[in-house]
C-alpha cells in the first residue's frame, strides 16, 4: 500500500471515529424515550455532516430555506400537483425546518406528504377523464416542456388546463410514433389491416393512459421509508451535489454501478426531477459498444425486445433500473429523448460488462509521414484492496507508453475525454510519468492546511510532444492530471470550453456502524456519502466549479448543455490557496503559435463549421422550450431535427479517415484472442472519423515540426 493510500485510510478512520462519538453524544444518557427512526437518522446524519463535511453548514434559517426549496422542487418538479395555495401553506415552514430537525419533529414533512397524497388522487381522476375522449391536434396552442419556467397553478381550473396540455403533449408524441410505425409496415407481411386516423389517435390515448397509470401506481406505492430516504437525501444534497444519503437498497445499486459487474446495458443512471437520465456510459459495456446511448440522454420508455414499451418517466429509479437490467443476450429497446429534443429508439443487447474496456489502450496513427501515438484512458482505476491480479491505471499507462516508445512514435495524444476520474493516487503517479519530480496536486480538508502530493520519482517515462484531450465530462482525477500538465507547461490541453469542475473527494460511511447497538431494532439506516476534502492545482487555484480551461478550445456538439458542477444544485465554489513551489517544463510548447495554427485549421474545416452551426441551432432549440400541440407543426419540427442530425452524420462519414493501427506488441499478444482483437478493432472504428482527434494529431505534428524552445 502506498504512503498516500495509508494516509487517506487513516483520515477515513478518524472521521468514522468522530461520527460514532457524535452519535453516542446525541443519544446516550438523555433519559428520553426511544426516538423514532426518522429522528435518529436525521440527527445522526446532521451531526456527522457538521463534524466531517468539508464545509459544514449552520443549521439555521438559511439552511432551512435551502432544504425547503430543494424538497419542493423534488416532490413536484412538474408543478402539476400542488396549487399556489398549497405552496403558501408549506411556505409557513420555510424557516422552521432547522428547528424541527433540532427538536426531532417533522411537521413540514407530514403536511407536504398529506397535500401530495391528496393532489395525486385528484390528478389521477383528472388525467383519466381527459383521456376518455378524443383529443384535437389541429388547434394552435403550446405546452411548456421546461418546468423551471412553469408556475404552480393558481386554482383548480388552471390546474385542469395544465393537465389537459400535459396529457395532450404526451398523446401527440405517441401518435407521431404510431404514424411512423404504420408508415414503415410492410403490407405483405402485416397480419392486421392498417390503422385508420381515428384508431391511431385512440391507440395513442390508450398508451398514454397506461403510462400514467403505471406512473401513479409507483407514486402511490411510496411508503414511509421512501419518503424518509427522499427527505434525508434532500438535506444531504444542500451541502453539495456529491453529498448524498443512500437508503440500504440504493447503496446496493450504487455498489453495482461502481463495480460495473452486472448483466445489463452498462449505463449509470440517475433520477433528476422525475426523469431517468444517463449519467455515464460504462466503457466496454453493451451501451458503449452499441454507441447510440449517450450521457445526458433521458430514457422515457423501456421495451423487452419487441414487447410493448413501459414508460419510466416519473418512476422510482430502483424500479426503472429493474426494467432496464436483464440477462445477458436479451434485447432491451430504449426510447430516449436527446438533449436537442428529438426522440430515438435504441436497441441494446444486454451483456456482462467487459472490464478490459476500462483499461488503458493505445494505438499508432500514421498521418502526413509522422508516427503519432494514441493513448486512451476511460477511468482512473486502481487495485484499492491490493487483490491479487488487480490493476493500476498508472502502471498500465506506463506500460502503454513503453510500447509506444518501442514503436518510435514522434508525439502522443492522451485521450481523457469522458473520463469521470477515480484513483487520486494513480493521477499523481501518472503525472509523474511526464515530468521529473515535483508537486502534482494539493489536497485540503475543511479546517486543515493543504497537503501537497508529490511525484517523488525523478525519472521521466515520456518527454516528447504531448496533447491531452478533455471534454465537459472529464472530471475529478482527469482534471488533476490535466491541471498538472498545464501548470508545468508539459503539454497542450485541448477540448471543450472547460472540464466538468468536480474538485472534491467523498467518503462513504455506513450509518449502521456509526450508530450504537441500542438502535439495532430500527436498523438498517443506510449510508452517507459526504465531501471531506477539496483539490487544488499546484498554481493554487481549485479545480472545483470552474474545472480546467483548455489551451486550445474546439467546437463541441455538447457545449450548449448546462451540464457541469456549476450547473448543479448548491455546488461548492471556486477558491484558491497558496501555490506550491514547482518549475515549469524546460521544453515548453509554444502555446500561442499552436493555438493560432489550430484556429486557422478549424475555421477552414467544413466539419467544424457544421458543428458550430449545429451547436447554435441546438442552443436556440434548447432555449425555445415551448412545443406546439398542433400535430402537423410538431412533426415538421421533428423531421427538421432528424434532417440536421443526418446532415452532420453524412459529413462525418465523408471526412477523410485517420490511419490507425494496433501496436506490434499487442498484435503478438492477442493472436487467437477474438475478444482482445475485437476490442482493438472497436477502438479504431470509433476514432477514424473523429474530427477532434484529427485536430489533436495536427497539433502534435506542429510541435514535432516546431523548433525546440528551452526556457530556463
Amino acid at each position: 500500500m502506498s504512503f498516500l493510500r495509508l494516509k487517506i485510510g487513516l483520515y477515513a478512520a478518524v472521521v468514522m471515529a468522530v461520527f460514532v462519538l457524535a452519535s453516542y453524544k446525541l443519544y446516550r444518557g438523555t433519559g428520553a424515550p426511544a426516538p423514532e427512526k426518522e429522528e435518529v437518522l436525521i440527527k445522526a446524519m446532521l451531526q456527522g455532516l457538521s463534524q466531517a463535511h468539508y464545509q459544514p453548514e449552520q443549521i439555521d434559517d438559511n439552511f432551512s430555506k435551502r432544504v425547503f426549496d430543494l424538497y419542493l422542487k423534488r416532490i413536484d418538479y412538474s408543478k402539476k400537483f400542488l396549487l399556489q395555495s398549497d405552496v403558501a401553506q408549506l411556505r409557513k415552514y420555510q424557516t422552521d425546518i432547522d428547528d424541527e430537525v433540532k427538536r426531532g419533529s417533522h411537521e413540514f414533512l407530514e403536511l407536504s406528504t398529506q397535500l401530495m397524497d391528496q393532489r395525486t388522487k385528484e390528478a389521477q381522476a383528472l388525467y383519466r377523464e381527459l383521456l376518455s375522449k378524443p383529443l384535437d391536434f389541429t388547434t394552435e396552442e403550446t405546452f411548456q416542456t421546461d418546468f423551471d419556467k412553469a408556475q404552480f397553478p393558481a386554482d383548480k381550473a388552471a390546474q385542469r388546463d395544465e393537465w389537459r396540455r400535459y396529457v395532450k403533449y404526451h398523446t401527440m408524441t405517441r401518435l407521431a410514433e404510431i404514424q411512423d410505425e404504420q408508415a414503415k409496415r410492410d403490407p405483405k407481411k402485416a397480419t392486421e389491416p392498417a390503422m385508420t386516423a381515428v384508431q391511431m389517435e385512440a391507440e395513442a390515448r390508450k398508451r398514454v393512459l397506461k403510462y400514467f397509470d403505471e406512473q401513479f401506481s409507483d407514486l402511490m406505492q411510496n411508503d414511509a421509508n421512501d419518503r424518509l430516504a427522499l427527505w434525508a437525501n434532500t438535506i444531504a444534497n444542500t451541502y453539495d451535489p456529491h453529498t448524498e444519503y443512500f437508503a440500504p437498497k440504493d447503496k446496493e445499486s450504487f455498489d453495482i454501478a461502481m463495480t460495473g459487474r452486472f448483466e445489463g446495458i452498462g449505463a449509470t443512471l440517475q433520477e433528476k426531477d422525475g426523469q431517468i437520465k444517463v449519467a455515464d456510459i460504462i466503457p466496454g459495456s453493451a451501451s458503449y459498444r452499441q454507441g447510440q446511448l449517450k450521457t445526458g440522454d433521458i430514457i422515457q420508455r423501456v421495451a423487452q425486445g419487441a414487447a410493448e414499451p413501459v414508460t419510466i418517466e416519473g418512476m422510482r429509479l430502483d424500479k426503472a433500473i429493474s426494467f432496464i437490467r436483464g440477462a445477458k443476450g436479451t434485447e432491451v429497446r430504449l426510447t430516449v429523448k436527446k438533449p436537442d429534443g428529438s426522440t430515438q429508439v435504441i436497441p441494446i443487447v444486454r451483456d456482462v460488462v467487459i472490464v478490459e474496456e476500462t483499461y488503458a489502450q493505445s494505438a499508432v496513427i500514421n498521418e502526413g509521414g509522422k508516427k503519432i501515438g494514441y493513448l486512451r484512458l476511460p477511468t482512473f482505476y486502481a487495485n484499492f484492496n491490493d487483490e491479487k491480479g488487480g490493476r493500476s491505471s498508472a502502471e498500465d499507462v506506463k506500460k502503454e507508453l513503453e510500447k509506444l516508445k518501442a514503436e518510435n512514435v514522434q508525439g502522443i495524444v492522451f485521450d481523457l475525454r469522458t473520463n469521470g476520474g477515480g484513483s487520486l493516487t494513480d493521477a499523481v503517479e501518472m503525472a509523474g510519468l511526464f515530468i521529473d519530480s515535483g508537486p502534482v496536486v494539493q489536497v485540503r480538508s475543511g479546517q486543515g492546511s493543504a497537503q501537497v502530493l508529490n511525484d517523488r520519482d525523478p525519472r521521466v517515462q515520456y518527454d516528447g510532444p504531448l496533447v491531452l484531450m478533455v471534454n465537459k465530462y472529464s472530471a475529478s482525477a482527469s482534471e488533476i492530471l490535466a491541471a498538472a500538465i498545464q501548470d508545468y507547461k508539459r503539454g497542450v490541453i485541448m477540448g471543450s470550453t472547460s472540464t466538468y469542475g468536480k474538485g472534491t473527494v467523498q467518503r462513504i460511511f455506513n450509518l449502521d456502524d456509526a450508530l450504537p447497538a441500542e438502535f439495532n431494532a430500527i436498523k438498517p439506516f443506510g449510508s452517507l456519502k459526504l465531501t471531506t476534502q477539496k483539490f487544488y492545482r499546484i498554481n493554487g487555484g481549485s479545480t472545483q466549479f470552474k474545472g480546467v480551461v483548455p489551451d486550445i478550445v474546439l467546437p463541441d456538439a455538447y457545449s450548449y448543455l448546462d451540464q457541469g458542477e456549476k450547473d448543479s444544485d448548491y455546488p461548492l465554489k471556486w477558491d484558491e490557496i497558496n501555490p506550491a513551489r514547482y518549475r515549469a517544463w524546460q521544453q515548453a510548447p509554444q502555446i500561442d503559435k499552436l493555438k493560432a495554427a489550430s484556429t486557422a485549421r478549424v475555421a477552414a474545416s467544413p466539419s467544424f463549421k457544421l458543428v458550430t452551426d449545429i451547436v447554435e441551432r441546438m442552443r436556440k432549440r434548447k432555449d425555445d422550450t415551448s412545443v406546439s400541440l398542433k400535430l402537423a407543426t410538431y412533426r415538421a419540427e421533428q423531421e427538421q431535427a432528424k434532417a440536421e442530425s443526418k446532415k452532420y452524420d453524412d459529413l462525418q462519414k465523408a471526412a477523410p479517415a485517420l490511419s490507425i493501427a494496433p501496436l506490434a506488441a499487442d498484435l503478438r499478444t492477442v493472436q487467437g484472442d477474438s475478444v482482445q482483437t475485437n476490442r482493438r478493432s472497436r477502438m479504431s472504428k470509433n476514432l477514424v472519423k473523429d474530427i477532434n482527434l484529427r485536430e489533436a494529431v495536427a497539433v502534435v505534428k506542429d510541435q514535432i515540426d516546431a523548433p525546440q524552445v528551452t526556457k530556463r
